[in-house]
């Protein structure tokens, strides 16, 4: 970027609040994925009107501007594919309005999501959506993603709680889209296009977030498995049975030990897998409910059924497997986290595949994920500096997600399409779904400034 250019970002952010030397962005050039590219510059948002400060500057002189919230996207979506501005949002996290009588809540979109429960929680109200990042990812970088989390079985996710935004467009204009009401049907749905955007249409500064009460009572149970199968029938099982439990995440004895190894959390070492499940509501529905699922998950190879008398040790169990992760990255020097979906009762076949893909190309993977809404995590355990374990690796993430799109499932359940997951996109959605994404984001965008090079690829003669 030229002199001028950096002064009147300047002008707009104020001096401290404009990096441009090198060491300083090194931390802005990567996200939880894989790739990592230097910005010519990172500017800090305090106020919407500084955004379209920025985009009114960035289409002028033509220069990309990539959005961040706190750099925890798994699919590269925060990383400055082009280069150009990253413009940080983790600076506007006040409240805006918080409304109990309505069950709403108005954020800034750089609010981490565990802030906004000690708010809620004043007026016995809770926000569901709870992805394992809950403690340090953004409300905006959720919006943007679509994120999900554990309570996504019972609860949906991000975008069911989403009423209204305030955005501004890549040209500038600041517009606010959907309404605090129940109903709302003026328009078009304009709101939905933007949850699950990854940055692509529009840079959200506030959104309004619905909120619900508290359950009265919660039981929590672990439920230890000799098999696999017998683990991912279970869940089909549970679901089908008529019960719904708040949360039902699977973990396979790669993960378990892993876990166990990192911190001990109580899971069982020797277990092949285990379910971890929590039914919620009202007490004696909580408490029957619960009774149901024990009834159907020992039809299913089951070891052992495990209630938490406590909630030091509910806490305990939900510690382990929001560890996962984390737990996983200590095994091996690398790990790639994928979050291939599908329908519930396809779920033994997508276990008993990601299996056959571990033997075929001998890969260390280990299985875990929000198993009620057949959201699975397989994690690919591997040093990237071994040039044919990495290739091996490569191919066994390409046949994971045909794996998916085979037993009519999906991609991506919540961690976004971004720059990791691109090349595969039209093998779900087609050439003429591309096209599709390509013409909305020309309508929105047509200098393609706005978060360029992630989840489609715009022809040439579109780009800036």
């Amino acid at each position: 970027m030229t002199k001028n250019q950096i002064q009147q970002l300047q002008a707009i952010f104020s001096s401290q609040n404009v990096l441009t030397e090198i060491e300083d962005m090194i931390a802005y050039s990567y996200d939880a994925s894989h790739v990592e590219i230097r910005p010519e510059a990172v500017v800090f948002a305090t106020t919407t009107e500084q955004v379209s400060q920025l985009m009114k500057f960035a289409y002028r002189e033509k220069i990309p501007v990539t959005p961040r919230g706190q750099g925890s996207g798994l699919s590269g979506g925060s990383v400055p594919f082009k280069k150009g501005i990253v413009l940080c949002m983790d600076k506007m996290k006040r409240i805006i309005d918080f409304d109990p009588a309505n069950r709403l809540i108005t954020v800034e979109a750089g609010l981490t999501t565990s802030d906004i429960d000690p708010i809620a929680a004043k007026a016995n109200l809770f926000y569901p959506p709870d992805p394992g990042s809950v403690t340090f990812s953004t409300i905006g970088g959720n919006v943007a993603e679509n994120a999900g989390g554990l309570r996504g079985l019972k609860y949906g996710v991000t975008k069911d709680y989403v009423k209204m935004m305030k955005v501004v467009l890549p040209q500038g204009e600041i517009v606010i889209l959907g309404n605090k009401c129940v109903k709302h049907v003026a328009g078009f749905n304009m709101e939905g296009i933007f949850v699950g955007s990854e940055g692509l249409l529009g840079i959200m500064t506030e959104v309004t977030l619905a909120l619900l009460p508290i359950p009265e009572h919660r039981e929590s149970a672990l439920a230890i498995f000799n098999s696999l199968d017998g683990a991912a029938q279970a869940v089909s099982d549970i679901i089908a049975s008529g019960v719904t439990p708040s949360t039902m995440e699977f973990m396979d004895n790669a993960t378990i030990n892993a876990i166990q190894n990192f911190k001990d959390c109580g899971l069982p070492r020797d277990g092949a897998a285990v379910l971890l499940i929590e039914t919620d509501g009202e007490k004696n529905s909580a408490i029957a409910e619960m009774a149901k699922v024990e009834q159907q998950v020992k039809k299913n190879d089951i070891r052992d059924f495990v209630r938490a008398k406590t909630s030091t040790e509910r806490d305990r169990l939900f510690e382990g497997r929001r560890v996962a992760l984390n737990a996983l990255a200590s095994v091996r020097p690398n790990l790639i986290l994928e979050d291939a979906t599908v329908m519930r009762s396809k779920l033994p076949e997508m276990v008993r595949g990601i299996t056959r893909i571990a033997e075929k190309y001998q890969l260390q993977i280990g299985i875990f994920g929000h198993a009620g809404d057949g959201n699975l995590h397989p994690t690919f355990l591997l040093d990237m500096r071994d040039k044919d374990e990495m290739a091996r690796t490569e191919k066994g993430v390409a046949e994971l997600f045909q794996l998916a799109i085979d037993l009519e499932g999906t991609i991506s359940g919540e961690h976004g399409i971004g720059l990791e997951k691109k090349p595969f996109l039209q093998n779900q959605i087609g050439s003429e779904g591309i096209r599709l994404l390509q013409n909305i984001k020309r309508t929105f965008d047509p200098l393609n400034l706005l978060n360029p090079g992630k989840m489609f690829d715009m022809p040439a003669e579109q780009t800036a």
